[in-house]
């Protein structure tokens, strides 16, 4: 791993001040023109229809990492991007691969469950029976002053990864995890990767959450929850890296654009994430003979559901050039859904940085809105290791996602063509005001972006 340090980048040409994006002054007497007239060097060329192409072949199956069926979505992206004239990289890592539990079951006096109990991906097999204790979120403060030793906490999802959420009961002593949904359908969750600090956990609806919360409301109520056959192996994931050097006299800098190709099990994925996956596709075919004077680095990352593996694995392989040469790291996940909120940035640690500055004021000029671009607070995506090494990364995404997020629901007949142009013409032009030739990095930039004002919100990624 890089260490992570203060870097200087010769984009101090965009400082946020005060709240508000305010870019360096063209110079003095230029032949200004518009940003538009250069987004529609970019946007014009974009072609939504194979954005959606790429999403329809990504999600016939799931694509689980370390199976086939992610080998196949490895080799038809690298494919893709070499038809572009990329350079092009594939990197394998090892990562753990997961067998289903030949048994889950959950008893709860005379109740019905149905729909059936699901299994958390690189959960522990386990039966335990005793009394239920509801721990709201599940965080840290959710188990003081409540006895939860050698009994079940019942947790609702939200606010914290389910891996955390585990972890947190099983260190107040828990034995075993429920968690049930806060929104309608079913949970189909990863706990990221395999820890010796789990214990047997359950997923289930807001609705039988619900009746279990109603249930305990007339006195104790005891349950057995059982997990048997799940097993954790290795296997080999992937991250796909395509290359473009800069055309023009180069700034020698770089630019990362990033979604991650893998998918949970049992969900085909086409929002989460073959929508992001299929806009990289479609942004590499846009930039590929367009005049650059910085390089750029189109990614798609696996194993992301199993633990952020990927962007971690790319992360500990940048050289120190690179690290100290990268202008910013723009990634997309989820960002297709026509059932999903609004568009938003999230960055690591809830601050404004370069890549949101430069979505934000692409986001009022191309928007539907005519809105500058929010941002807010959040980790759980690729964005996050790029942050940790102190570079500056964001997270487009639409928030909060959609209720078939993560289940067999999150298909092709749920992707708004709309949804795809405006996050694609959005993340072009914030990308291409780096890349094209009148700007080195900004500096001396004969065309002066927009000055915008951009709100943080406090949105949930899930409602």
């Amino acid at each position: 791993m890089i260490r992570k340090t203060s870097i200087s980048i010769l984009l101090a040409a965009s400082l946020s001040l005060g709240g508000t994006a305010v870019w360096a002054a063209p110079p003095q007497g230029a032949n200004l023109q518009s940003d538009q007239a250069f987004d529609n060097k970019i946007v014009k060329r974009i072609k939504v229809e194979n954005i959606y192409n790429h999403i329809a072949e990504l999600s016939k199956v799931p694509r689980v990492a370390g199976t086939p069926a992610e080998d196949a979505a490895v080799e038809y992206i690298k494919q893709q991007f070499e038809s572009y004239g990329y350079d092009t990289e594939v990197q394998e890592f090892n990562i753990y691969s997961y067998t289903e539990p030949s048994l889950i079951e959950l008893s709860v006096g005379s109740m019905i469950f149905d729909p059936v109990p699901l299994g958390f991906t690189y959960g522990v097999n386990g039966e335990v029976k005793s009394e239920l204790v509801s721990a709201g979120i599940g965080a840290p403060s959710d188990f003081e002053g409540k006895n939860v030793t050698g009994k079940i906490a019942l947790i609702q999802r939200g606010s914290f990864s389910f891996a955390e959420k585990i972890l947190n009961a099983a260190k107040a002593g828990a034995a075993g995890v429920i968690i049930y949904n806060n929104v309608d359908g079913v949970i189909n969750g990863t706990l990221g990767e395999p820890n010796d600090g789990y214990v047997p956990a359950l997923a289930i609806t807001k609705e039988q959450g619900a009746a279990l919360i109603e249930a305990m409301k007339d006195g104790a109520v005891t349950a057995t929850l059982k997990v048997d056959g799940a097993k954790t192996d290795q296997a080999v994931s992937h991250n796909v890296v395509a290359t473009k050097k800069a055309t023009q006299k180069s700034t020698d800098q770089l630019v990362l654009v990033g979604a991650h190709h893998d998918s949970v099990d049992g969900a085909p994925g086409a929002n989460d994430d073959a929508s992001g996956t299929a806009t990289v596709l479609e942004l590499a075919r846009v930039f590929a003979n367009a005049p650059t004077d910085t390089d750029i680095r189109f990614v798609t990352f696996g194993a992301e559901e199993n633990g952020l593996l990927g962007s971690y694995e790319f992360v500990n392989r940048m050289t120190e050039e690179d690290y100290n040469r990268t202008v910013g790291m723009f990634q997309m996940d989820m960002v297709g859904s026509r059932d999903a909120g609004p568009l938003i940035m999230y960055t690591n640690d809830g601050k404004k940085n370069i890549v949101t500055d430069l979505g934000a004021a692409a986001g009022a000029r191309l928007s539907n809105t005519g809105e500058a671009t929010p941002y807010g607070m959040e980790g759980r995506s690729d964005h996050v290791p790029f942050a940790e090494i102190g570079l500056p990364a964001a997270l487009f995404i639409h928030a909060p996602v959609e209720p078939h997020y993560h289940s067999p629901a999150d298909t092709l007949d749920k992707i708004s063509l709309d949804k795809l142009k405006e996050v694609s013409t959005i993340v072009g032009a914030a990308v291409y005001q780096v890349l094209r030739p009148d700007t080195p990095a900004l500096k001396n930039a004969k065309v002066a972006p927009k000055v915008v004002d951009y709100n943080f919100e406090e949105r949930e990624l899930e409602e």
